[in-house]
């Protein structure tokens, strides 16, 4: 089956391992807007992070440029009052909610837009594994230090980020039946001197048969010779992943997972940790990030490859949401990744050696109970 998912080359990548450095480079970004600004991010809360992206945006639409918003009703559900969308649109700054959700009614509300995209005039784009909101930049602290990352493409890929933004933006506004479809205009943006390797933003979608978010990770894991590291802030594997994950190890690649020390979610936490004592007994390393909450989704191996965006190694990035990411081969970008991960080994304990052994029976048994609840996690 073919995707259209173009690979590109001559693209700059920038690589943030703070999430605020690189939320505040969007905003600069903003500010340069002459034609468009389209922003998609699951969660976005109304409160101190907000505002400055909140100027821009209206600053911008007071010059003519068209500014979109469009987040996710259930991820902003308890982040934005109900004002959100007629203050925006007062402002000349047009909002949509994907997916309004109607318990009962709405068969389709299990599958939310968990995508993290911002693109300014077609040039510059933006994705990462962090929504617009206090918590993500530590401007509150719930969870302990949040670790979470972003990326910048200036360059030809970041029209494959516009066609999302513009493909999703039409389907969450079927509803408006006064409003004209929003069109995809390619722009013939130039290659950027001295980029070097490839790059292919991607997404994925719940609503085919083609799993490509986890495919895109078994196809790293698979080819490793070396390495292969991985952050998520969740571990609820399919099979296939845990298989490939395993044969991996044992035919002598350095895998590693750096999960969350402090837990947002409890259970899911404990079903996290239920995956351990069969991933170490096969030779992986298992890392908690120490500080607080890793809600990085990042894969690298062998210093040639590596993936940033915003699937989880869970099933309901990999099933149910619609996500996207970045993947990117022999970029320059790819040290300063691989600089992230050595920094945050260090920050993590390594718990390899705690769930070396073989749990007691009960423990199994609660277990398999707990993993009986992972495909809707």
């Amino acid at each position: 089956m073919q995707f259209d998912f173009p690979i590109y080359e001559g693209t700059d990548i920038r690589y943030f391992p703070v999430a605020y450095d690189c939320y505040k480079d969007q905003i600069e970004e903003i500010r340069k807007a002459k034609k468009f600004v389209y922003l998609e991010y699951h969660a976005i809360e109304t409160k101190e992070a907000f505002e400055p992206l909140h100027e821009a945006l209206k600053e911008r639409a007071a010059a003519g440029v068209d500014c979109r918003v469009l987040y996710d009703d259930v991820g902003s559900f308890l982040f934005i009052n109900k004002n959100f969308v007629r203050v925006l649109e007062s402002e000349g700054i047009k909002c949509n909610a994907f997916n309004p959700a109607y318990p009962i009614l709405s068969l389709f509300m299990n599958n939310r837009d968990h995508r993290k995209i911002m693109v300014v005039d077609g040039k510059v784009g933006y994705t990462g594994g962090y929504n617009i909101a206090d918590e993500y930049f530590n401007i509150v602290n719930p969870y302990g230090k949040w670790k979470d990352n972003g990326i910048k493409l200036t360059g030809p890929a970041v029209q494959s980020l516009t066609a999302m933004f513009v493909e999703m933006w039409n389907f969450a506004d079927l509803k408006r039946k006064d409003d004209d479809m929003l069109q995809f205009e390619s722009v013939d943006i130039p290659c950027v001197e001295n980029a070097h390797g490839y790059c292919v933003p991607y997404c994925d979608s719940p609503l085919d048969n083609e799993p490509i978010g986890e495919n895109v990770y078994l196809n790293m894991i698979n080819n490793a010779r070396d390495y292969c590291w991985f952050m998520t802030p969740y571990l609820v594997l399919s099979d296939e992943l845990a298989r490939a994950l395993q044969i991996a190890s044992k035919r002598g690649v350095d895998v590693r997972i750096i999960t969350p020390g402090i837990p947002d979610k409890k259970f899911t936490y404990h079903v996290t940790r239920s995956y351990y004592n069969m991933l170490v007994t096969c030779g992986i390393r298992i890392y908690e990030y120490t500080p607080g909450f890793n809600h990085t989704k990042t894969c690298l191996c062998d210093d040639k490859c590596a993936v940033v965006g915003t699937i989880n190694l869970d099933y309901r990035s990999l099933y149910h949401h619609f996500e996207n990411a970045v993947y990117m081969y022999k970029a320059d970008c790819l040290p300063d990744i691989k600089t992230d991960f050595l920094n945050t080994f260090e920050e993590c304990r390594d718990v390899t050696d705690k769930y070396s052994v073989k749990p007691k029976v009960i423990v199994r048994f609660l277990k398999s109970i707990l993993r009986l609840w992972a495909p809707l996690l």
